[in-house]
């Protein structure tokens, strides 16, 4: 987010202490590829940056338009790649394509999925959004996915006000099985979840259940699932959970599932994992924006944080009824 205001005000910055108190602290492969792939977007120089780096400098150009591309080396997360630079990518100067290599379904991550059709439909309610070819999934240890990624550009975002979320609509989702594990484990994870959700509404609940072909992951073995919720007043919340060899796979299911119930108990219009993800929406945005949604995360109040540092925009967080938040933002109405 911080090399994002760099390039969309023109602020050269440093970042030092990254990812300090971590095991292993510094840039990993793919905070690096980040760093490289919002470079030359910007045609920007940044010092410093190399694999284990606790210091950058960061001095951004102008934001060109054309192909670039993003190569992790290593099943680091994709989807952390296009969060990372959507932002600049919509105010470009022209068409922006983005070639993305790494992981697609990993771990502490969106899968490419969530990505895709919960926070997708989010964005575009600030009148954003983005077209995605799914090339090759990849997943951990080995990576190896590709995806394709045309941003489409935008003069102004739109300012949202969600903060009603009405009654569930239906609930929908994907559970999914790669390389040689059983299909059984996919139909487990989607009973999990089926049996969460029954206890929120009585709406109906279409969980596909496949094997991906080789075609499209030819290495390694995944297992997964993503749920999304939709609701009367327009409202998608989502959840998701991969599967791991230490857990019930029906487990799994219930992970995901218990991440939309928590949402829909506190009458929350945004899920705790778009939450973070559209605070720079909101602080770009052309006017006031006022949402409801779960407790602010770490992750959201270190983006508000870091958005007021380094922007005009405004937030004021409202606690609501029962344990749902209002935030409301001015934002810059930044115009391309």
């Amino acid at each position: 987010m911080a090399l994002c205001y760099s390039v969309l005000t023109k602020t050269p910055i440093r970042i030092r202490n990254i990812r300090q108190g971590r095991k292993k602290s510094g840039l990993a492969a793919q905070h690096l590829a980040g760093v490289e792939l919002m470079r030359d977007i910007c045609q920007g120089r940044v010092h410093k940056a190399g694999l284990g780096s606790t210091e950058i400098e960061f001095y951004p150009g102008h934001i060109g338009h054309g192909r670039f591309v993003g190569h992790i080396q290593t099943a680091g997360s994709i989807t952390l790649l296009l969060q990372a630079t959507l932002p600049v990518a919509i105010f470009s100067s022209g068409p922006i394509t983005l070639d993305l290599r790494g992981g697609t379904n990993t771990d502490l991550a969106p899968q490419v999925d969530f990505l895709t059709e919960i926070f997708r439909p989010n964005m575009e309610r600030f009148g954003a959004s983005f077209d995605f070819d799914l090339i090759r999934r990849g997943y951990f240890p080995r990576g190896g996915g590709q995806c394709i990624v045309e941003v489409r550009q935008v003069q102004s975002l739109k300012p949202v006000t969600l903060v009603e979320v009405g009654t569930v609509s239906r609930f929908f989702g994907w559970s999914f099985v790669a390389g040689s594990l059983p299909l059984k484990i996919a139909h487990e994870m989607a009973s999990g979840a089926k049996s969460v959700l029954s206890q929120i509404s009585g709406s109906r609940t279409d969980i596909e259940v496949y094997k991906e072909s080789m075609d499209m992951a030819p290495e390694g073995n995944c297992s997964g699932i993503i749920i999304g919720c939709e609701t009367s007043t327009g409202a998608l919340l989502g959840g998701s959970a991969l599967g791991e060899a230490r857990k019930k796979s029906f487990q799994s299911g219930e992970e995901a599932a218990s991440e939309i119930k928590s949402a829909i108990s506190v009458g929350a219009c945004f899920d705790r994992h778009v939450q973070d993800m559209i605070i720079i929406l909101m602080a770009l945005a052309d006017g006031r924006s006022r949402i409801r949604t779960e407790p602010l995360t770490m992750h959201t109040k270190t983006a508000i944080y870091v958005t007021e540092l380094m922007t005009k925009a405004k937030f004021n967080i409202i606690q609501g009824n029962g344990h749902s938040v209002i935030i409301e933002c001015d934002g810059v109405g930044l115009r391309n």
